[in-house]
C-alpha cells in the first residue's frame, strides 16, 4: 500500500480523501494556493506545499506545479479530488510517465469517456440511446445559433470539459445562443484550460439520475446503484438523493448493467459516475460519464456502506473489488443538501467573507436512530474566497426510509448555524419541506417552476407561527427575569415580568397569557394552552424546546422588543411586547428603502469582465449591461426598464464589492 499521497485539490474534497488516508495509515500531502494558506485542509494534512497565486490556473490546474510538489515530497501516489485536473488526460500522463500513481482511471478511459463529445460518440456506437446534439466543435457564435436552429429550441451549450454546472447555459431563442456560447466559452476557458464547446437538445421535465460504477485493473466491474440529483439551479445540484424515488427495480438494473458495460467497453478502473436523462416513462438516456469521484458520493456510501475514496486507493495500488454486483444492497435511504455561500434572497448571487460562525450539526448516530454526516472544508472564522467554487459544505442525512432521511435533514438543517456570509440554507430547508419534493414528484425544472421569481422566504403555516409565538414568549421571559435580576432592584424577581405579553410575528399578533413554574411555562394562546419546556439561556444562538409535546429547534438572535428566528427556511422577526408597548408600536411609521431604481448595483463581490454600454446609450428592457464573474462563474447583468446611460462608474478589470454602483441612469 502507498506510503504517502498528495491530493491535487482543495475545500471539502481535500478534507473528505485526508480523513480517508488517515483512516489507512497512509500520509498525506495538501497543495495551497496564496488565498488557502489557512485553509482547513492544509491544517488536516500531514505536508503542504504553496504551489502559487489564487486563481486555479495559475495554481491548482498547472500540472508543473503539482508535478514539483510530488517531487518535493516523494509522494507515491495523487487523488485529483473532483473539477481541477481530475479529469485531464495530461495530467494522468503526467503522472505515468514519472511513475507515480493516479488514484483515478487509465489514460485512454479519461480520454475516451472524460471528453463529453467523444463519450458520446462512443456511446452511440454501442447503441446506447442519447439525447439529439451536434458532438462536432463549434467554431464560433454564429455557428452556434445555426446549429441551435437544426437542432430546436431549447438547446444546451455545453463545455466539452465541463462539470460542475460551470460552461454550461440553456437558450431559447438566437440571442441566447450566441450570448450562451461565448459566456460557456469563457468559463470553460477559466475553469478547465479548455474552450471546445458542443450543443445538445435540452429535454423539458427530466429527471437526472446517475449510476454510481466501480471497477479495478482486473476486468471487475460493479454499480452501486443510483442517485437522483434533479433539484438543480443553473446546472448545479443542488439536493441529492440515494436510492431515486422514481426508479422501479427493472429500470434501475438497466441502467447499471448498462453503466457497467460502458465502463468496461473503455477498460475503466476506479470510482466512475455514468449519468442519464429519465423521462416520465422511465426512458433513460445517456448523458456523459465522469471520469472521477462525484460531489455527491457520500450519499452512495451511506445507504451501501462502501468507502469509495478507500476503493479508488485500493484499485490504484492493483488490488482486486472485495465484493461482487449481489453483494450490494440498498440499506435505508441518504439525502445531501449542498450549502452554498450564495445569497437566495438576492437570486443566489456568490456570497464572500469571514464565516464569524460556523456550527454544522454534530456528526454520528441521532437520537432517532438516523445519521448526520457533514462533508465540509471550513471553519469558523475562515474566509469563503471570491476565486473558487461556493461550495461550503455538504450536509448528509440517513434514515432506514425516505420520509425519516427527509426529517432527519430538516433537523440537522434547523441546528446547522452559519453567520457572516450569505447562504442557502433557508433555500435547502424549504425546499425539504415542499409538497414536490417530499412526494419525490420533482424534475430538473422543480427550482425554476416553484421558484421562477427566485426565493424571498418561507411563509410559515398559522399552525407553526402559534409554536414559534409560544416559543419566543416563554424565551422572553426568561430574558426579562435575567434583565430584572442584573439590575438587582427587587428580591422576589419574577413579580416584575407580567403573565400577558402580544407576539407580532409574520404579519400576525398573538396575546399570550403565561404561567410559569420552575419547569417551563403553560401558555394559552386564543383559548388554547400548551406547554413550553427548554433549557435555553439569554445569549444562546440555539434554542432546543419542546412546544405542546413536540420538538422545536430555533435559530436564535436578539432584537429590540424580541427575536430574530430563523425555522424551516423562514426568516422572522418576532416582536415580544407589553400590552402598552403593542398599543405605541402600532402608532410608529414605517421606514422606507432608498430608491435605487435609477442605480445599477453589483450584486456580489465580483470582477467586471466587459461594459456593453457608453453614457448617453439608449437602453431597453432586458438589454445586457455588463458581465461581472465571481466564483468561476459570470453573470450578466441586464437592464430592468428602458433608460439613458448617464454615468458608466466602472471598467473591465475593476474589481467591485456589493452594492457598488457600476452604471447611472437619467
Amino acid at each position: 500500500m502507498f506510503k504517502k499521497i498528495l491530493i491535487a485539490n482543495r475545500g471539502e474534497i481535500a478534507c473528505r480523501v485526508i480523513k480517508t488516508a488517515r483512516k489507512m495509515g497512509i500520509k498525506t500531502v495538501a497543495v495551497y494556493s496564496d488565498a488557502d494558506k489557512n485553509a482547513l485542509h492544509v491544517q488536516m494534512a500531514d505536508e503542504a506545499v504553496h504551489i502559487g497565486p489564487p486563481p486555479a490556473n495559475q495554481s491548482y490546474i498547472v500540472i508543473d506545479k503539482i508535478m514539483q510538489a510530488i517531487k518535493d515530497t516523494g509522494a507515491e501516489a495523487v487523488h485529483p479530488g473532483y473539477g481541477f485536473l481530475s479529469e485531464n488526460p495530461k495530467f494522468a500522463e503526467a503522472l505515468e510517465a514519472a511513475g507515480v500513481a493516479f488514484i483515478g482511471p487509465p489514460v485512454g478511459a479519461i480520454e475516451a469517456m472524460g471528453d463529453k463529445i467523444t463519450s458520446k460518440k462512443i456511446a452511440q456506437d454501442a447503441q446506447v440511446n442519447t439525447v439529439p446534439g451536434y458532438m462536432g466543435l463549434i467554431e464560433d457564435a454564429d455557428e452556434a445559433v445555426k446549429i441551435s436552429n437544426q437542432i430546436g429550441y431549447p438547446v444546451m451549450i455545453k463545455a466539452s470539459a465541463g462539470g460542475g454546472g460551470k460552461g454550461m447555459r440553456i437558450a431559447w431563442n438566437d440571442e441566447e445562443a450566441r450570448e450562451g456560447f461565448q459566456s460557456s466559452k469563457n468559463e470553460a476557458a477559466n475553469s478547465f484550460g479548455d474552450d471546445r464547446i458542443f450543443i445538445e437538445k435540452f429535454v423539458t421535465q427530466p429527471r437526472h439520475i446517475e449510476i454510481q460504477v466501480l471497477a479495478d485493473q482486473h476486468g471487475n466491474a460493479v454499480y452501486l446503484h443510483e442517485r437522483e440529483c434533479s433539484i438543480q439551479r443553473r446546472n448545479q445540484k443542488v439536493v441529492e438523493e440515494a436510492p431515486s424515488p422514481f426508479l422501479d427495480e427493472a429500470t434501475r438494473k438497466a441502467m447499471g448493467e448498462q453503466s457497467v458495460a460502458l465502463a468496461k467497453a473503455v477498460g475503466y478502473a476506479s470510482a466512475g459516475t455514468v449519468e442519464f436523462i429519465v423521462d416520465g416513462d422511465r426512458n433513460f438516456y445517456f448523458l456523459e460519464m465522469n471520469t472521477r469521484l462525484q460531489v455527491e458520493h457520500p450519499v452512495t456510501e451511506l445507504i451501501t456502506g462502501i468507502d469509495l475514496v478507500e476503493q479508488m486507493i485500493r484499485v490504484a495500488n492493483g488490488e482486486t473489488l472485495p465484493f461482487k454486483q449481489e453483494d450490494l444492497k440498498i440499506n435505508g435511504w441518504a439525502i445531501e443538501n449542498r450549502l452554498y455561500a450564495e445569497d437566495p434572497y438576492r437570486n443566489f448571487l456568490p456570497s464572500i467573507g469571514r464565516l464569524t460562525r460556523y456550527r454544522p450539526p454534530v456528526e454520528g448516530q441521532t437520537q432517532t436512530g438516523g445519521i448526520v454526516r457533514n462533508d465540509t472544508g471550513v471553519y469558523e472564522g475562515g474566509e469563503i474566497s471570491m476565486y473558487y467554487d461556493p461550495m461550503i459544505a455538504k450536509l448528509c442525512t440517513w434514515g432506514e426510509t425516505r420520509a425519516d432521511a427527509i426529517e432527519e435533514m430538516r433537523v440537522a438543517l434547523d441546528t446547522f448555524e452559519v453567520e457572516g456570509i450569505g447562504h442557502n440554507l433557508p433555500f435547502v430547508a424549504a425546499v425539504m419541506d415542499h409538497e414536490r419534493f417530499t412526494s419525490g414528484n420533482m424534475t430538473t425544472a422543480f427550482i425554476a417552476e416553484e421558484y421562477p421569481e427566485g426565493f424571498d422566504g418561507v411563509t410559515l403555516p398559522d399552525a407553526d407561527l402559534v409554536k414559534v409565538a409560544a416559543a419566543a414568549a416563554a424565551m422572553n421571559r426568561v430574558a426579562e427575569i435575567r434583565r430584572t435580576r442584573v439590575s438587582g432592584r427587587m428580591s422576589n424577581h419574577e413579580r416584575r415580568v407580567g403573565t400577558e405579553w402580544h407576539v407580532a410575528v409574520q404579519g400576525q399578533e398573538f396575546v399570550l397569557d403565561i404561567d410559569a413554574d420552575k419547569d417551563g411555562s403553560n401558555v394559552t394562546i386564543n383559548g388554547k394552552t400548551m406547554r413550553v419546556e427548554s433549557d435555553w439561556t439569554p445569549g444562546d444562538s440555539l434554542a432546543r424546546l419542546s412546544v405542546g409535546g413536540e420538538s422545536l429547534v430555533l435559530k436564535v438572535e436578539k432584537i429590540t422588543q424580541g427575536f430574530r428566528i430563523r425555522l424551516r427556511g423562514a426568516d422572522l422577526k418576532v416582536h415580544v411586547r407589553t400590552p402598552r408597548q403593542a398599543e405605541l408600536a402600532k402608532l410608529m411609521p414605517e421606514k422606507l428603502p432608498p430608491d435605487t431604481s435609477k442605480l445599477l448595483l453589483c450584486p456580489m463581490p465580483g470582477l467586471i469582465v466587459k461594459i456593453n454600454v457608453e453614457v448617453g446609450d439608449e437602453v431597453q428592457e432586458g438589454q445586457a449591461l455588463c458581465t461581472v464573474e465571481a466564483m468561476k462563474m459570470e453573470n450578466i447583468l441586464r437592464a430592468e426598464r428602458r433608460g439613458v446611460v448617464k454615468q458608466v462608474n466602472a471598467a473591465a478589470g475593476d474589481s467591485l464589492a456589493v452594492d457598488d454602483v457600476i452604471i447611472e441612469f437619467e
